[in-house]
């Protein structure tokens, strides 16, 4: 079951996203001859976990406020998201994404209750973010069977962006999760984004 066109909303069973609307279209530009280079600093980066050095690890992603660290990891061939602990390294097991490779693009919300990625779920690839408070996984399927290629969640959880190709176009799509995945704002935040006694002292 899929999604309306992108001006509707529709309803979802057990498995499938309660809401998913779609927010205006946005086109994917990319920019050609631009360069750019890491600041750097003398600081260490703190511990690596416990992965060894012969295992490849790549698309790093941090939660917003750096407490969590999530990356694909090479295991048999097949890119695995691997959860970590700053800075202390230590690996969070992730159970219900084990039989959903391979991965691609993780993505992590501002405490990290919601780790968003791209996973294989047959011959399908799909969307998914995993509730790490309660343990659920929701699958999100896009409207007219489009394959994701790449995803970036929104540090509160709200918004997810969805990169696709349609008729051979790269191209972006912007989807509301509100009413399926509550708020996880910085530490001190009101849920409505509005500011607390404290931050005004």
């Amino acid at each position: 079951m899929t999604t309306r066109p992108v001006s509707t909303t529709e309803g979802w069973g057990a498995r499938q996203l309660s809401r998913l609307a779609p927010l205006p279209l946005v086109l994917l530009v990319t920019c050609q001859g631009c360069q750019g280079s890491l600041w750097r600093t003398r600081r260490s980066a703190g511990p690596t976990g416990v992965l060894g050095a012969r295992e490849n690890r790549q698309e790093p992603a941090l939660s917003g406020g750096g407490q969590w660290l999530a990356s694909l990891v090479d295991r048999g061939g097949t890119p695995t998201v691997f959860l970590q602990e700053q800075p202390s390294g230590r690996a969070v097991p992730l159970p219900h994404l084990r039989r959903f490779t391979p991965h691609r693009s993780p993505s992590l919300s501002w405490n990290g209750r919601y780790l968003a990625l791209l996973a294989q779920q047959g011959p399908r690839r799909l969307a998914m973010v995993e509730d790490r408070a309660t343990g659920h996984l929701h699958r999100l399927q896009l409207p007219m069977g489009l394959e994701p290629e790449r995803l970036s969640l929104a540090p509160d959880g709200r918004r997810l962006a969805v990169a696709t190709v349609e008729r051979g176009r790269p191209q972006v799509r912007v989807f509301d999760l509100t009413g399926l995945l509550e708020p996880d704002p910085p530490p001190g935040q009101a849920v409505g984004g509005s500011v607390t006694e404290a931050e005004k002292r």
